[in-house]
């Protein structure tokens, strides 16, 4: 069962190994990342934010799709963690089972419209969350889990 969908620019570190997956009992955490599923450097530093006790797996966008939708995660309070608004939109075009998506950083950049203190998106990537919820999905900033939710 998929607990929550994050997009996080930093990936696995403190905030989302210990507090989202303590608030989620989440007994696994799936990153969906195409550049740290085919870089041994990258994996191994995810890896050393991995909480003891919950399963990492790393994959490409593509493979997390194809993974999720066999069926092979159901059998685990599942935590996915995306490093952007696009993968985080393939991801849930591609898994129905995805009903909402949680912002929880993205690099600031000039030209970016900042959606909260930690969340700014391009022209493009507010299209995609504008589709996003006009196709149903629950799309909210939330840094930790004692912030309360703010809806885009």
């Amino acid at each position: 069962m998929i607990v929550l969908t994050r997009v996080d620019h930093r990936l696995l570190h403190g905030q989302v190994a210990f507090s989202w997956t303590s608030h989620l009992s989440a007994n696994c955490i799936l990153v969906a990342n195409d550049a740290a599923s085919s870089d041994q450097t990258k994996k191994t530093i995810i890896k050393l934010g991995k909480p003891s006790g919950v399963k990492l797996v790393i994959k490409n966008i593509d493979n997390s799709i194809k993974a999720i939708n066999s069926g092979v995660t159901d059998k685990y309070n599942l935590f996915i963690v995306v490093e952007t608004i696009d993968a985080a939109y393939k991801l849930i075009k591609g898994v129905d089972a995805i009903k909402e998506l949680n912002l929880g950083g993205t690099k600031f950049e000039e030209g970016k419209e900042s959606l909260s203190s930690a969340v700014f998106v391009t022209p493009d990537e507010k299209k995609e969350l504008d589709d996003l919820v006009s196709d149903g999905i629950k799309v909210y900033t939330q840094q930790v889990p004692t912030d309360k939710k703010k809806d885009i």
